[in-house]
């Protein structure tokens, strides 16, 4: 894989950036590149059990798992944006923008990843972070900078959706898919060693994967995390 130089990752919930690219963020810091991550909420939405996560204390405990999560993966810079979980979109535009924007300018990335406007499963977090990260690379990022979208191919969707789905986790229609073809798209495979501290950092998001590492196996969260894709959106 070419190297991506300077990281930014832009999400909207702890966890997002381990599933869409963990590896990726991994591999970068192996090179010795810096990476930064920001999370716009602290999922408190996201109990699967109240008595055992309460809402009241569900930011806590997935601030804590992200934390957890990154420090496997060798990622030791990470914002909050500091916005409640399904509260982003009534976020006003110029504010979220104004929000991301300071990360760009001081981290002055070589690429920047986040969703696409689709927010991958149709969430509207992920659909409103999308928006304001897309417009704050237009306004502050260097020249050469790049700009990726979060999204999957054809035939891991025929694999694994139908699968995953039996918890509900993509819209129908969703995820977006690319085709690996596509000039500057990111299908990247994780070598295995990469590859199982990815699966380590996913089982540090307890709270989140545990019904549904029961239920499939780690087998096959290996195999359905295995790859990562991204479109390239936007170049300065």
């Amino acid at each position: 894989m070419h190297e991506l130089g300077t990281v930014l990752g832009v999400f909207g919930h702890p966890d997002d950036e381990t599933y869409l690219m963990a590896g990726l963020m991994a591999h970068t810091r192996d090179e010795g590149n810096r990476v930064v991550c920001v999370t716009a909420t602290k999922g408190e939405g996201g109990s699967w059990d109240e008595k055992r996560w309460p809402s009241e204390t569900m930011g806590e405990v997935r601030a804590k798992e992200l934390e957890e999560s990154l420090g496997v993966l060798g990622v030791k810079e990470h914002h909050w944006l500091g916005y409640i979980d399904a509260a982003c979109a009534d976020v006003p535009f110029e504010q979220g923008v104004a929000a991301v924007q300071p990360f760009v300018a001081e981290v002055q990335p070589d690429a920047v990843f986040t969703f696409g406007p689709d927010g991958m499963t149709d969430h509207a977090d992920h659909k409103a972070v999308s928006a304001w990260t897309t417009e704050a690379f237009r306004r502050t990022a260097k020249p050469g900078a790049k700009l990726y979208y979060a999204t999957a191919t054809q035939e891991w969707v025929d694999e694994f959706v139908p699968r995953m789905n039996k918890f509900h986790v993509f819209a129908p229609g969703f995820p977006p898919v690319t085709s690996p073809d596509e000039p500057g798209a990111i299908q990247f495979v994780l070598p295995p060693d990469t590859l199982e501290r990815k699966l380590q950092a996913i089982e540090c998001h307890v709270s989140q994967v545990e019904y549904m590492l029961k239920y499939f196996g780690e087998d096959f969260f290996r195999e359905a995390h295995k790859g990562e894709y991204f479109r390239l959106a936007e170049q300065k």
